[in-house]
């Protein structure tokens, strides 16, 4: 397929001269809390890539089946025919060597759970000449790094943080808040488990849920000693 940019063509490192030594490609990445509009975002993409001519291929991760096994969807119910897939060094494989060179654009969705993103953005966009365009968490519940998404910022050619709407005051929404007890990274859900929150209500519901916490494991080591108080007779 031939693209009217010159961005797109071939450039030699060494001499900076355009021939088929080595092809162009590019790393976008959108991140933000949950329900910040990141996959709408990553659609918007793909679609027009696709407008401009371009293949295009998506892929998720296969460990979210939330709303679809084989479509990216978005929290507003918008579709769009995906890979799902364990992995993404994988994909050339199972999608085809022919298949794959004549893709232009590969969209990654829910990208926190690749364990090779980097190694599959570096080779995809420097060697293979793809533009990629990555949409993830960069935080978990706990506002710590999720996964790979944060070691590809410095692969990247352009980084968009989106915002949410703070659920309970309305105000930007910076994070993610578990509304749960569950301690494990991965747990996946939608808004019966997260919320986007401002800083000030992240900070503030993670005092509640600590004091609350030590509310209840106080109430259990109270009922474990009565329960092994030994029967006296009166």
């Amino acid at each position: 397929m031939a693209f009217s940019s010159s961005a797109r063509n071939p450039v030699d490192l060494r001499n900076g001269s355009k021939n088929s030594f080595c092809p162009v490609g590019e790393i976008h990445v959108i991140v933000g809390p949950m329900f910040a509009g990141k996959t709408t975002a990553l659609l918007r993409r793909v679609n027009l890539e696709s407008n401009d001519g371009r293949n295009v291929v998506l892929i998720k991760s296969s460990k979210d089946a939330r709303y679809a096994v084989d479509a990216v969807v978005t929290h507003d119910g918008t579709r769009f025919p995906c890979w799902s897939l364990p992995d993404l060094s994988s994909f050339k494989q199972r999608f085809g060597e022919d298949a794959y060179e004549k893709v232009d654009v590969i969209g990654i969705d829910e990208a926190q759970f690749f364990g090779d993103l980097y190694e599959f953005c570096c080779n995809a966009a420097d060697f293979d000449g793809k533009i990629i365009v990555v949409a993830g968490l960069d935080g978990d519940y706990l506002r710590k790094s999720f996964g790979s998404v944060l070691d590809i910022i410095p692969l990247a050619d352009t980084v968009t943080k989106l915002t949410a709407r703070c659920e309970l005051c309305n105000r930007r929404a910076f994070f993610t808040f578990r509304k749960t007890n569950e301690t494990e990274t991965e747990l996946i859900g939608g808004a019966d488990i997260y919320m986007p929150v401002c800083r000030q209500h992240y900070v503030n519901g993670q005092s509640v849920n600590e004091s609350a916490k030590m509310v209840l494991e106080s109430h259990k080591v109270s009922n474990e000693l009565i329960l092994e108080s030994p029967l006296v007779d009166p």
